[in-house]
């Protein structure tokens, strides 16, 4: 299986200028074969918690059709950001579009203390089956979370998809935390991070993927756009 993570930078608060970039990065990854791409924590807005009750949106907006007809027409499975909204309460999600599948909305479970106030915790645990692999995704501060490690493995998770917003002053600890998981779960681990600002974050970059022993093989730089491909099975790192 191709799996991929999107490094990206966002436009605060438009989902549709946001959504155009996301396309040009899912053409990419078409064009390289990925069956999977994730990108960044609520990247279709950018991490502005400030914003996220006005943005907050479900998965049946009709601006993310373009995305699922992506996903469709390339039998593609693509995870976006974006703060979604059932009743009053605000949530941390990644949509999921499946080929020729209903969208899934997946909700950050564990939330990172300061976001406590204004987003409410997903309960819906969530792997996903593909033929080869099974991905559990995961968002930002849920890495930081044993049990959601632990569902992971209890579920033969084989790879571990973290969508993230890590700071220039935090990504050599996110980095040094999704590398134990790698080792310690035996899952091969993803991290899709931003460039350039958002949320009043310098963000890092370097988009990583840990084999299932923790070491570190491939990396993207901490100021460009761009994607990591990994096969499964040849083990093949690209960086279109």
């Amino acid at each position: 299986m191709r799996l991929a993570i999107a490094q990206t930078a966002s436009v605060r608060g438009d989902i549709n200028q946001n959504i155009e970039n996301h396309r040009k990065w899912i053409q990419q990854a078409i064009l390289h074969k990925a069956e999977l791409v994730v990108f960044p924590e609520l990247s279709l807005t950018g991490y502005e918690p400030d914003l996220a009750e006005r943005l907050a949106t479900n998965q049946d907006d009709t601006r993310l059709d373009e995305l699922q007809s992506l996903s469709d027409k390339n039998s593609i499975t693509i995870g976006v950001g974006l703060p979604t909204k059932k009743e009053r309460n605000v949530f941390v999600s990644m949509i999921i579009f499946q080929p020729h599948k209903e969208r899934i909305t997946y909700s950050k479970q564990y939330l990172y203390p300061p976001e406590k106030a204004i987003f409410t915790a997903g309960k819906n645990p969530l792997v996903l089956n593909f033929e080869t692999e099974v991905v559990s995704p995961a968002i930002c501060y849920e890495a930081s979370n044993k049990a959601h490690c632990a569902y992971a493995s209890q579920n033969n998770a084989t790879i571990y998809m973290a969508s993230v917003l890590s700071s220039i002053g935090g990504i050599d600890a996110e980095l040094n935390k999704l590398a134990e998981i790698a080792k310690n779960y035996h899952m091969v681990t993803f991290m899709a991070n931003y460039v350039g600002k958002s949320g009043g974050y310098d963000c890092a970059g370097k988009s990583s993927v840990w084999n299932e022993k923790g070491e570190l093989i491939g990396q993207l730089g901490d100021k460009a756009e761009g994607l990591i491909i990994f096969d499964t099975k040849s083990k093949e790192i690209t960086t279109p």
